[in-house]
Order: C-alpha cells, then sequence, then structure tokens
C-alpha cells in the first residue's frame, strides 16, 4: 500500500511539473510575440536586434516587468539542455617532438648541464665551446630539459635568439612557458614581435601559429589564458578576421575566451565606422557560444548604438542592464548623456542625471562637458559655467577639455573677457591651455574684431613652444578678412606656407569670403581658379561666399543663378545659402521672396537655423512689421526653436526707436525667462533707450550689470549715458564716465568734446581744455567725414596765390544767458588728415555783425591770410603752431549770426571753420 502511494505521489508530482513547464512554455512564447510586435512597432533595424538569442528566447525589455524574471530562468534551462545534447569537445592534441640521436644527445647533455652549473656565468662563454654544433632542433631539446627553471629558459632562448630566429614551434613554447610561470607581458611581446614582422603572410601565417599553439598547449603549459593573450594582440594589430577566427577554433577544443578579451575585440570594431553593423553580429555570436557579457560590454553597445544614431535604443539597453545581470556605471550613463547632447536634448539629459544621482553615482568630467557643451552650443554660457562651479563643489576637478570648451563657448558669445577671465583661473590651477585653448580664444577676438590682440596671442602660442597648425593660422587669416585687411590676410597666407603647412580650402575660402565682403569679385574669382588648379575640392562653404558676395553687391539674380550652377555641379544648398538669399530679399524689402525660400528649403527637408528665423525677424523689425515679428517668435517657441539674443534684439532696437520702453522691457524679460543669455548688443539697445526715455536708474543699473558680466561698454553705450547725465544734469556722473571712456581709448563723439571743453573752460581748466581740443583734432582724423557731420562744405585750393570764400552759418537760438562759441581754422593735407590748426582772433561789432582781425600765420609751407576791416581784439593767450587753436567767448545771448571770411592762400590744402 505504501509503495503505491508513493508511486501515486510521485506521479502527481511529474504531472505538476508537466504543468509548469507548459505554461512556462507559453509565457515565453507570449513574451516573445509582444517583443516581435514591439520591434516591428519601433522599426528597428536589423542590426539592432542583438537581443534575440537562440531557440527564440529573448532579452525583453524592462517594461516586461516581471515576466523578464520567468524568461531569464528559462534561458538558463535552455542552456542546460543545449549543452547536455552538444558534442564533446575536440582534445588538444599530445606533443611528439622528433626524437634525438645519440650524438645529439650527448650535445644536449652537455649543454643542459653546463647553463645549469655555470648559470652565473654570461651565456656566451658558456656555450661558446657548442656554437658550431648547434641547431634549431637542439633548441626544444634542451628546452625539454630545463623547462623547470623559467628564467633559465629565456636566457637561453635569447641566445639562441641572438644566432638565428627561433623556430615557429620553439617561440610557441616559449609563449606557453610565459604564460605558465604567469608573466604575460613575456608571452605577449613573443606574440607581438611575431605578428609585426614586416611582410608578413597573415593567412598562412595564422594558421601555422595557432596549429603550434594548440599542438605545444597540452605538454607546455595548459593555460588557457594563452589563447586569450593572442587573441588580444590580433586585435591590437587589428588582424580581426583571424582573431573571429581563432575564438571559434579554440570553442572546437571547449575554450571560451575571457570577456574581457571579447570587449577589446568589440571596442576596435566600434571605434570603426565601416564596422559598427559588425558589433551587433559579434556581440549575438559570441553571446551564443558561451561569453557572458559584462558592463563594460554594455557600454560598447551603448557607445556603438549612439554612434550610428538610435540614441533612444541605447537608452533602452541602459534601462535594461540591471536585467541582464549587469549593473550601469558613470560610463554607461555618460555614453548616453553625450549621445543625448549631441543631439540637442537638454531635458532628457537632466533626467537622467537626476537618475544617475537617485543611484548614488557622480558624474564625472567627461559627463559634465558633455553637458557643457550642449549648453554652449544652445547659447546658455552662464548655465555652462554653473554646471562648472557644481562640478568644482562636488570635487570634481575640470580637465583642460572642460576649461577649453566653456571658453570657446564665451568666444562663440562675443564674450572674451570671461574667456580670458576663464584662462586666467585654469592657469591658476596648473591646467595648461593647449593649441585649442588659444585657437578658441584667437577666433573668438578675431569674431569681436581684435585682431591686434588676436596676433599678439598667436606670438604668446610661439612664445610659449606651442606648435600653429592651418586650424590657428587660418582662425587669424580669416579674422583679418572680416576686418577688411585683406593684404595682411595673404601675408598671414604666405607665412603659412613658409612655415610648411599646406593652406587648405578652409584658408581658401576665408580669403575668398573676405575678397567677396570687400566686392572685390574679379579678384576672388581669380582665387577660385587658383583653388581649382590645386586640386582643391570647391565646397558648400566657398560657393556660399561667392553666394554672400554677389548678395551683399545686390546681385542677388547672379546669386540665384550660381546657386541653380552648384545644383547642377552636385551640390545643393545648404541652410547657409538660403538663409543669405532670405536675407538679401529682407533687406530689399521682398519679404514674400523671403517667405518663398523659406518655403523651399522645408519642403526639401533643409532645417532652418535660429539664424535663419533671425533674417526674417530682422527683416519684419525693420519694416516696421513688429506684430509680425511678434508672431514669428511665437512660432518659434510653440515649434521648439530656441531664439537667441538676436532674436529678441532686433524687436528690443525696433521698440526702442518708437520709445516704447515698456515694451523692450517685456521683451528683455522674456528673453531672460527662456534662459537666453543677452549679449553686449541687447545691453547697448536697452542702455540708449532708457536713455533716451531718461530713465538713469535703470540705465546706470543695466550698465553695471553689464560690466559684471564682462561685456565691454561700446562708445554709442558710454555716448548715451554720458549725455543722459548731462540732460539730468548730473554732472559728476558724466565726467566720470567720460574720463573712464578716455581711459579705455575710445572716442566720445564731437557733441561731447564740445560739452567738456565748454564745461571745463567755464571751471578754468585751460589745460585740460587745450588738451581736450588736442585729442579732438588727433581724433577726428577725416575731415570732410566732419564737415558733412557738422552741415558745411569743405573748400579745397588749389595753386597759390588765390582767394577763396568760405560761408557757414552758425545759428543759436534759445542760447542761455551766457551763450559761448567756440571758432577755430583748422588746415589739412593729403587725403584730409588735419595736420594743424590757426589762431584767430575775434571781435566785436555792433549788431550782430562779425568780423575777423587781420592776421597771419605760416604753417607747413602753407601761408594763410585772414582778412577783414581793422577792429580792436581781444588778447590771445594760448598756443601757436601744432597745438589747438585758441578759444574765445563772447557774451552775448539769443544769438542768430552768419559768419563770412575771405581767405587769401599760398598752397594747396583743406580749410574749414568749425562752429
Amino acid at each position: 500500500m505504501k509503495e503505491e502511494e508513493n508511486d501515486e505521489n510521485e506521479n502527481r508530482r511529474r504531472k505538476r511539473r508537466k504543468r509548469r513547464m507548459r505554461k512556462m512554455r507559453k509565457r515565453c512564447c507570449c513574451d516573445i510575440q509582444m517583443y516581435k510586435l514591439y520591434l516591428r512597432k519601433s522599426k528597428c533595424d536589423a542590426t539592432v536586434g542583438f537581443f534575440l538569442l537562440q531557440d527564440e528566447v529573448i532579452l525583453k525589455p524592462a517594461f516586461f516587468g516581471s515576466s523578464m524574471r520567468r524568461g531569464a530562468t528559462a534561458i538558463s534551462l535552455v542552456r542546460k539542455l543545449s549543452s547536455l545534447g552538444s558534442t564533446s569537445a575536440r582534445p588538444f592534441p599530445d606533443y611528439s617532438p622528433k626524437k634525438p640521436t645519440i650524438k645529439d644527445s650527448e650535445l644536449i647533455y652537455h649543454i643542459s648541464t653546463a647553463i645549469k652549473q655555470r648559470r652565473f656565468e654570461p651565456f656566451r662563454r658558456i656555450l661558446r665551446p657548442f656554437e658550431s654544433r648547434f641547431r634549431q632542433d637542439h633548441l626544444i631539446w634542451v628546452l625539454m630539459s630545463i623547462k623547470s627553471d623559467y628564467k633559465l629558459v629565456l636566457d637561453f632562448f635569447d641566445w639562441s635568439c641572438l644566432r638565428k630566429d627561433p623556430s615557429l614551434e620553439a617561440r610557441c613554447i616559449v609563449i606557453q612557458l610565459s604564460v605558465a610561470a604567469k608573466d604575460s607581458k613575456m608571452a605577449h611581446r613573443l606574440i607581438h614581435d611575431f605578428w609585426t614582422k614586416p611582410h608578413l603572410d597573415v593567412t598562412h601565417s595564422f594558421d601555422r601559429f595557432v596549429e603550434k599553439l594548440i599542438y605545444t598547449y597540452k605538454d607546455w603549459g595548459s593555460n588557457p589564458y594563452v589563447f586569450d593573450i593572442l587573441f588580444q594582440v590580433l586585435v591590437e594589430v587589428g588582424i580581426l578576421d583571424e582573431a573571429r577566427k581563432l575564438f571559434v577554433k579554440i570553442f572546437n577544443y571547449g575554450l571560451v575566451l575571457s570577456v574581457d578579451s571579447c570587449n577589446k575585440f568589440l571596442s576596435c570594431l566600434s571605434h570603426n565606422v565601416d564596422w559598427i553593423k559588425m558589433v551587433f553580429r559579434v556581440y549575438k555570436e559570441f553571446f551564443e557560444l558561451g561569453v557572458r557579457w559584462n558592463t563594460t560590454s554594455q557600454n560598447i553597445m551603448i557607445h556603438s548604438l549612439c554612434q550610428i544614431g538610435k540614441i533612444k535604443e541605447a537608452h533602452n539597453l541602459l534601462l535594461q542592464m540591471e536585467f541582464r545581470g549587469c549593473i550601469p556605471d558613470v560610463i554607461s550613463y555618460s555614453t548616453v548623456i553625450n549621445g543625448y547632447c549631441n543631439n540637442g536634448e537638454l531635458q532628457i539629459v537632466l533626467k537622467i542625471i537626476e537618475d544617475m544621482q537617485i543611484k548614488g553615482l557622480k558624474p564625472n568630467t567627461f559627463t559634465l562637458n558633455s553637458i557643457i557643451l550642449l549648453l554652449c552650443k544652445t547659447g546658455k554660457v552662464a548655465d555652462a559655467e554653473r554646471v562648472l562651479r557644481e562640478m568644482m563643489c562636488e570635487a570634481i576637478v575640470p580637465d583642460n577639455v572642460v576649461y577649453t570648451t566653456l571658453i570657446d563657448g564665451f568666444c562663440k558669445a562675443g564674450n572674451v573677457m570671461a574667456a580670458y577671465r576663464l584662462l586666467d583661473e585654469m592657469q591658476s590651477q596648473n591646467i595648461i591651455p593647449d593649441r585649442i585653448t588659444y585657437t578658441a580664444l584667437i577666433c573668438g577676438l578675431c569674431d569681436t574684431g581684435k585682431i591686434e590682440e588676436a596676433n599678439k596671442l598667436f606670438d604668446e602660442m610661439h612664445n610659449r613652444g606651442l606648435e600653429t597648425d592651418e586650424v590657428t593660422y587660418t582662425a587669424l587669416l580669416d579674422g583679418y578678412c572680416k576686418a577688411g585687411e585683406m593684404k595682411k590676410a595673404f601675408w598671414i597666407h604666405n607665412q603659412m606656407v613658409q612655415m610648411g603647412l599646406r593652406p587648405n580650402i578652409v584658408t581658401y575660402t576665408a580669403l575668398a569670403d573676405g575678397l567677396c565682403k570687400q566686392g572685390e569679385l574679379d579678384a576672388a574669382n581669380e582665387l577660385l581658379h587658383e583653388m581649382r588648379e590645386k586640386g582643391l575640392e570647391l565646397n558648400i562653404c566657398t560657393y556660399n561666399s561667392f553666394v554672400n558676395g554677389l548678395c551683399k553687391a545686390g546681385n542677388i539674380g547672379q546669386a540665384i543663378k550660381l546657386v541653380e550652377d552648384m545644383e547642377v555641379g552636385g551640390i545643393p544648398p545648404d541652410t547657409f545659402t538660403y538663409t543669405t538669399l532670405m536675407d538679401a530679399y529682407c533687406k530689399s524689402g521682398e519679404m514674400a521672396k523671403a517667405h518663398e525660400l523659406l518655403r523651399q528649403m522645408l519642403d526639401r527637408g533643409i532645417k532652418p537655423t535660429v539664424v535663419t528665423f533671425n533674417v526674417l525677424m530682422n527683416g519684419f523689425c525693420t519694416l516696421g512689421m513688429l506684430e509680425d515679428g511678434e508672431r514669428l517668435l511665437k512660432w518659434m517657441l510653440e515649434k521648439g526653436i530656441s531664439p537667441n539674443a538676436t532674436t529678441y534684439n532686433s524687436l528690443m532696437k525696433q521698440y526702442s526707436i518708437k520709445n516704447n520702453m515698456r515694451a523692450t522691457t517685456e521683451i528683455y524679460r522674456r528673453l531672460c525667462g527662456q534662459g537666453v543669455m543677452p549679449n553686449d548688443n541687447t545691453y547697448n539697445i536697452l542702455i540708449r533707450g532708457h536713455c533716451k526715455a531718461r530713465n538713469m536708474k535703470e540705465a546706470w543699473f543695466l550698465h553695471k550689470e553689464m560690466v559684471m558680466k564682462g561685456f565691454n561698454v561700446t562708445v554709442d553705450c558710454y555716448n548715451a549715458l554720458i549725455k543722459g547725465f548731462f540732460r539730468r544734469k548730473k554732472y559728476s556722473e558724466a565726467k566720470e564716465l567720460f574720463e573712464k571712456m578716455r581711459r579705455e581709448g575710445l572716442v566720445a563723439d564731437r557733441e561731447l568734446y564740445n560739452i567738456f571743453v565748454e564745461m571745463n573752460y567755464e571751471e578754468g581748466n585751460v589745460d585740460m581744455t587745450l588738451e581736450l581740443c588736442d585729442e579732438a583734432i588727433e581724433k577726428f582724423k577725416s575731415l570732410e567725414q566732419d564737415l558733412e557731420w557738422e552741415g558745411l562744405r569743405p573748400l579745397k585750393l588749389t595753386g597759390t596765390g588765390c582767394v577763396a570764400e568760405f560761408l557757414g552759418s552758425l545759428v543759436f537760438t534759445d542760447a542761455p544767458k551766457i551763450a559761448q562759441w567756440y571758432c577755430w581754422l583748422a588746415l589739412g593735407f593729403g587725403a584730409g588728415g588735419v595736420k594743424g590748426a590757426i589762431p584767430i582772433d575775434v571781435i566785436q561789432k555792433s549788431k550782430k555783425e562779425w568780423e575777423v582781425a587781420n592776421g597771419s600765420n605760416k604753417l607747413y609751407g602753407l601761408t594763410v591770410s585772414l582778412v577783414g576791416p581793422p577792429a580792436k581784439s581781444y588778447p590771445y593767450q594760448g598756443r601757436l603752431g601744432n597745438d589747438f587753436p585758441s578759444i574765445f567767448r563772447m557774451r552775448q545771448p539769443n544769438l542768430s549770426l552768419k559768419l563770412g571770411l575771405t581767405i587769401r592762400v599760398s598752397g594747396a590744402g583743406y580749410i574749414a571753420v568749425f562752429g
């Protein structure tokens, strides 16, 4: 009875086990169908199918929940069953070398005994008696007798190698002994030396080498790590097909290479774009052959997916890692973060960083550099610097790459002062700036028009021993081209050639662009022919330079024709091409044609940049279509297109011109609310607008903020602030700013010089008055341009002894009780540069009638006589010669007067009267 009960219980247990197995199979099949459906819906391509494993059991994504664990159990079960059913591994062969003759045996005995007993003597001395009779066969036989003494083996092998290259069998024996002695470096060197021989027949050598290594394995070491070392060397020297064959070959002998060796193979494949798809096949194949991938393996796969642009799939793999028995590390997260940063998806990046911190992982330098780079690319340089500060607070030491990225970001944002500050900080922390750092600064200085500073930095690079390459030279050359100094640009080009550097297409494109911007299209065409003669392939940037030059010259029709020729030549227009043409149409007021070009861009799948929309915005604002500009800004935000400071500046400028500072301020708040960093032009617009509206408190606050952020205050900004303070009768603040402006080498406008000349004269500061007058003469060098500004006509005199008349109206209405008028006569020669001035005495006549007293002065070989009826004159207290003329004071309120001078001149020059 008991036996029957036991049998019955056993049957029940078997039935229960069968039912459980059937349920498990159903679940697995169900999960497989679900995953296949997921793959079809997500349109994953075949290269990402490495998730699929043998026997239709798969590693499913994380969202399959608890069934994942059941699937993993099923996998292990299938593995065990398949291993039981598989054929047995091939055994390693026995080692059976050729047997020595009696005479050879005696020689081997004598050599072995000699080197064992006299081991501390030099081998050459010990073995000199045997050299004439020694053959390569003797090497292996001697090694057999001394193999227990590893040091002796190496010394004897080295002695043998000096006489003749050892046989492949002898080399493999020593490799086996090295691995057995745990001297993997020696084994690696011996294998590496063989595979780096010149003119090696790889296919034939591989078969022979592996055959000898397998042949010597059983009796000389039996350490499977020897195959790992061979595999690693094959990967290092780039013989990847043979490395893969080795994996399969030794698998037939029941050995599986270590996961570290396989990771090296995967990593090597992932760094070559042509082999990326092979990575996924190898991953699946090696897994099926028994390799248990680890966290490093998953990181390589994530990196490979990011390289082919499959960031979401890489993120999915990151989420699956724990289900695969691998714990993601900082590298796993950093790689995915870098992928999303390259795509510009900041919000996802921030979410992943939160997940990292929850799991107790700290971002490393690489992670933060990716984030800083993304923020710099999107114009959020201030946020990027905040990331740097947080990074330092977390005791993460930034390296050269982090600082260089941030310096480059500030330079591209036009904030060179902040870039210099970071350079100083970098050097104070003993982080040495490299060529890329200096090149970024040179580019930033050139972009802001500070060519001389860029040149000094270029010289500093040479003094520090840093090599300048084509990129650095091209950056400086491009700066000169942008500044219109084409002679210096070509001089840099010649220097570059003398240094042995070859100008590339970027260099020539910069030169062509500079010539086109100067309107020298013929010279640019000659350069184009030279580029073709040198075999340089013209690219889209080169053509864009010519399109831009034609548009600047007003030849939009020719520019359109050139674009059509480009397309015929197989170079389709890009975003810059369309943006340039749109800018030309916007500036000519043809907004409909600009819209049509935008439609063409979108139809062709060309993605407009923020610059494209800035061109449209500027067109709307310039034409006074502010409502259309506002609608465009709203549309950009709705479509996820991030406006930059220039976008907002166009609107702010027009509202400021219309004296609508409330709307201007509102747009500025929206700019800050979007996380966009204002640039120097933003502050200039705001400060000038507030000064014009007499909001001096707001203007002064913005000025301080601008300086604090490292922006340079422009001449227009200074002029607006000083005039604003004068209007509010804050003379001390105005004077302080004027002095600061002079210290910075900036030139105030004529009105300010007149104001401060008058102020200093009233205060009795004659020396300062004369100094300002001298300074004005020096600063305002273009005399004809100055006269046009005054509304006066310059009079050019030629010949000798001629008589000319200058008439200018000087009108003072609603003058204060004590009106002051400063009058001087200035002479200029050559191209209109001011060379000096002649003092004149002004005398008072009755009823608004003013004449000039008799007087003469000889200056620079030119004799000038001022003729007028004799009258009483005020004494002149000033200086003669090159100094600025005397200053005269007239006390006459509400005066409207005309000045008529008859001038006799000997010589030639420009003559003008300023008032």
